[in-house]
């Protein structure tokens, strides 16, 4: 089994552009500073809405979890936040659904049971 984060992404034209990024691996230590720098390349580019997939993430840590914090106080403005959502999820695992609900994630990162769900609910 390999444990390695690996991300792709792709740039979708819809009521907003959204960056997505689609993960692969685990989303642990090892991989924080990876997601981190790759959230922030996006952001310097231009991209101010983000949608990261998760249906490939095998294993979901406490670091991991600090990381996506991080991507969206990279993502979203102090004032702007419970107004605008600027960065979300799909397509989680079970598993790290259950992890991501227990701790409270989802009341500020909103998940979607699909990629396109997610992308259609994107609005300024």
């Amino acid at each position: 089994m390999d444990i390695a984060l690996t991300i792709t992404k792709e740039e979708v034209a819809g009521k907003v552009p959204v960056t997505v990024l689609h993960l692969h691996g685990w989303l642990d230590a090892r991989s924080e500073e990876f997601l981190l720098a790759t959230a922030r390349e996006a952001y310097d580019a231009g991209a101010r809405f983000l949608l990261i997939n998760l249906a490939e993430v095998e294993a979901l840590t406490s670091a991991g979890m600090r990381a996506l914090q991080k991507v969206y106080r990279l993502f979203t403005a102090e004032q702007e936040r419970f107004k605008i959502v600027r960065v979300k999820l799909c397509n989680a695992p079970l598993q790290v659904y259950n992890v991501l609900g227990v701790t409270g994630f989802l009341q500020n990162i909103p998940n979607y049971e699909t990629q396109q769900s997610a992308l259609d609910s994107f609005e300024e």
